[in-house]
Parts: C-alpha cells; sequence; structure tokens
C-alpha cells in the first residue's frame, strides 16, 4: 500500500446526474452555469467548520472525462442502448472553480466552493464534490476541537483501525494533521503527508508474555529508543510501578511515556504521576486513549488532570456526534440569468457570490462581483480555470497556518467545546436586493401562471 488516495473517475456519480446531463445535451442545453456548494447550518454542538477535502475534489475534476468505458456503464445502468449515451461520450470538465482553501474556516450559508462550467459538466460532478468536501470538513471541523480542547497539549491521531474504510483512515491523518495533530498511527499516512509515526503496544503484547515486566522488557530490547508501555493490561497502578521500574533499571527516561486506555483517566493519571515522579522519573509523559473525543478531552483538561498527550481514534475518526452535514449543490445562474429554489425551508440565494471576512468572523455572504465592505478580506479565491488547476498543490503546512490564524480570529464563544455559538454571516445589500428581484420574478412567472390557468 502506498498511501495515495485513489482519484474517483467519472462513474462515482448519481445516476439521476447522468439522466440530467443527458437531457441537458440533447437539448442543447450547455450554455454557462453556476453551481453552490454549502452547507445550509451547522451539526448540533459545532460554532465553525474547517473548509476541507479541495485537494481531492480537484484532482477528480481535473482527471473528469467520459470514455466510452464510462458510456456503456452509463447505458447499463440507465437500461438504454449505448448508442443513446453517445452525446456523453467525451465530456470532460473545462471549467472554472473558486473555493475557499482549505485550513480556513466557514460558516453555515457560505459556499465552500463555485463551479462555473458548461451545465452537463457542472452538474455531473456534484454528487463527487459533495462526497469530497462534506465528508472531509465534517472530520477536519471534529479534529479541530480536539485541538482546541487539548489547550496545547499533543494530540495524536490512532483511528485507522475503526474509520469507515482505509481511504477514510488516510484522509483522517491528513485532516488530522492539517488542524496540528502531532503524529498518526497509521504508517501509510505518516509516509505519505510527512507526519511522525506515533505508537505504543497493544494489551495483546502484554498478554502474551508471563507477566508484564517480561513484556516491557521485551519490548525495550527491541526498542532501543524511547518507548511508551501500556500499563493497564491487569492492574493500572502495578502496571505504572512496573514500568517505572524497568525504565529506571534500562536508564530510559525523556521521550518515554506509559498509556492509560481505560478507567478513570484522569483519577489513573494522578496516581500514575505519583508513581513516576517518586520513582524519580519526572520526565516520563502519560499518554491517554480509549475512547476520547473533544468532550473528554476537554473534562480531563480542566480537571487539571496531569495528562502530556492526547490520542484520539474512533469517535473522532468517524465524526460520531456529527457524522454528516446538511451541505447542498445548487444551480444559482444558468446562461447569465441569476436562479433560485424557492422550496420551503430549503431556499436558495441566486447568483455567484463571495464571502467578505471581516475581524472576528464578521463575514458577509454578497455576490462574486460586488466591492468588499471595508475591512474585509475575500475568503473564495479561483483554484481552477480551463479545467485545470492554477498553481501546484498547496502544502498542508500552509492549510495549517490558514487553520491557525482564523482560529486565533474566532470569537470566544464560537471556540467554546460545550454550547458553541457560531457567528452567523450577513448577507449584504446588493445580494438581498438580487434574491428579491429573482423571488418575484419566479413568483410572477410561475404563480401568476398557476391563477392564469386556473
Amino acid at each position: 500500500m502506498t498511501g495515495q488516495m485513489t482519484v474517483p473517475g467519472a462513474l462515482t456519480t448519481d445516476v439521476y446526474e447522468v439522466s440530467m446531463a443527458l437531457a441537458y445535451l440533447r437539448e442543447g442545453m450547455t450554455g454557462e452555469a453556476t453551481f453552490s456548494l454549502f452547507v445550509r447550518k451547522l451539526p448540533p454542538r459545532r460554532g465553525f467548520l474547517v473548509a476541507a477535502g479541495l485537494e481531492s475534489a480537484l484532482a477528480y475534476l481535473e482527471g473528469l472525462r467520459v470514455g466510452s468505458a464510462e458510456a456503456a456503464a452509463f447505458a447499463e445502468a440507465l437500461h438504454r442502448p449505448v448508442e443513446d449515451l453517445e452525446p456523453l461520450r467525451g465530456l470532460e470538465f473545462t471549467g472554472e472553480v473558486r473555493a475557499v482553501p482549505e485550513g480556513r474556516i466557514v460558516l453555515a450559508g457560505e459556499p465552500l466552493l463555485e463551479v462555473t462550467a458548461p451545465l452537463p459538466q457542472a452538474q455531473l460532478a456534484e454528487t463527487c464534490l459533495l462526497n469530497q468536501l462534506s465528508h472531509q470538513t465534517a472530520v477536519a471541523s471534529k479534529a479541530a476541537r480536539c485541538v482546541l480542547a487539548a489547550a496545547g497539549r499533543p494530540v495524536v491521531d490512532f483511528s485507522l483501525r475503526r474509520t469507515h474504510g482505509v481511504e477514510a483512515g488516510l484522509r483522517m491523518a491528513r485532516l488530522g494533521s492539517l488542524v496540528g495533530f502531532a503524529g498518526t498511527s497509521n504508517v501509510a499516512a505518516a509516509t505519505a503527508y510527512g507526519m511522525p509515526a506515533v505508537g505504543t503496544m497493544a494489551h495483546s503484547f502484554v498478554e502474551a508474555h508471563e507477566d508484564e515486566e517480561a513484556a516491557f522488557r521485551a519490548f525495550a530490547r527491541a526498542h532501543p529508543g524511547p518507548v511508551t508501555f501500556l500499563v493497564d493490561t491487569y492492574d493500572t497502578e502495578a502496571g505504572v510501578g512496573t514500568a517505572a521500574r524497568v525504565l529506571r533499571d534500562l536508564g530510559y527516561g525523556p521521550g518515554c511515556a506509559v498509556r492509560l486506555d481505560s478507567g478513570d483517566l484522569g483519577a489513573l493519571a494522578v496516581r500514575a504521576r505519583r508513581i513516576l515522579d517518586g520513582a524519580g522519573l519526572p520526565e516520563v509523559r502519560i499518554v491517554a486513549s480509549g475512547g476520547l473525543d473533544e468532550h473528554a478531552v476537554d473534562r480531563l483538561v480542566r480537571s487539571g488532570a496531569p495528562i502530556d498527550v492526547y490520542a484520539v481514534g474512533t469517535r473522532v475518526g468517524v465524526s460520531a456526534d456529527a457524522p454528516y452535514l446538511d451541505s447542498a449543490y445548487k444551480l444559482v445562474a444558468y446562461g447569465g440569468r441569476p436562479v433560485m429554489k424557492l422550496s420551503a425551508a430549503k431556499a436558495t440565494a441566486p447568483g455567484a457570490k463571495q464571502v467578505f471576512r471581516g475581524p472576528g468572523a464578521a463575514d458577509v455572504v454578497g455576490l462574486r462581483d460586488e466591492a468588499p465592505p471595508p475591512g474585509t478580506e475575500p475568503l473564495l479565491e479561483t483554484v481552477m480555470t480551463g479545467g485545470h488547476r492554477v498553481a501546484a498543490p498547496a502544502p498542508l503546512a500552509a492549510a495549517r497556518e490558514r487553520f491557525e490564524a482564523d482560529l486565533a480570529r474566532l470569537p470566544d464563544e464560537a471556540r467554546r467545546i460545550d454550547d458553541p455559538v457560531p457567528p452567523e454571516p450577513a448577507v449584504s445589500g446588493a445580494l438581498a436586493r438580487l434574491t428579491e428581484e429573482v423571488r418575484d420574478r419566479i413568483r410572477a412567472r410561475v404563480l401568476g401562471g398557476r391563477v392564469a390557468g386556473g
């Protein structure tokens, strides 16, 4: 396994995207369309989101092409002769993408990405773009909250064994690095992304030996550098005492650690620290793991537990409390005409947009071409033109810098782990006026026609 993630192809789509793209082509509806991808509302217990998934989304668009094999597969899916799918053959993405760079903090109702391309191309891309940005933004946002909760203590990724597939495990490690994780247990991810590989031992290693001391000494013989001993296989306090004796006997100290994986981690950490300090090993760290997420980490940090490193896994890797986002990819303009949806609770705003960020995430959602309000900066950048990226993929370090800068400027109430209050972006006057104009036009045409016909 190389650790490189596969790039989805044209078949990675829902069948109705194919049906619509084919109908557009048959009707000659190939004018320029703009679609906006955004999150309608934040999940409960979220004060912000971290934009993520853009790099894999752009890789998908660069490779999006319908060849003979794809046309044949579409024909089979639609139960149609392959000749019927001939209009789709040769379709590839030639459009423009404007997006919020990875690592930036975003809010509900703000476009993460806007695609402008011939209508069939932009339509066919919907499913995969939603998949890439929704999942990765959800996981990055959960991971970011763990970093916040740890209050400067290192957080590491132990999620691979329970993520929803190997690919999701790779993405989790990458996203953890993006928001400041100190390492990952995932060797493939560590290799692919230049992250420190971190880990300890399993309970099975201890159980395979006659006792804990034999296990710890065997592990230390195999690993002459700093070691971390798992101390809760039988009795945690006895395990810490044994670990301290072995470390002292072998002359190990700086860089070494004991790992607590079960029980009352706060109370056990206090007792473990006392044992280690009493053995003259104040430099030996305490690592905590076992079902942790930002809420558990926050409670431990606030309690003053002497834990040096937090290893998070399952609950973070699957974003357990918010495993999906209420995201949407909606047509906002076609053929130079702004369009919108009026459905109850799911109405959209028309026109290509921009997000203008002010101090403290005082954001304004406006039209793409309007002048920025004083003291604001635009968030969406042009990242693809003519179907190709405008620049090489940005390093993770750059995304991490963006995240850290945005997080530092976020209001305290949005950063809270419990009961956060997310900022609410304002709507520019120009966008509000356009929305009203388009709404009135639709009502006059559709509802007026219904009354006249009735």
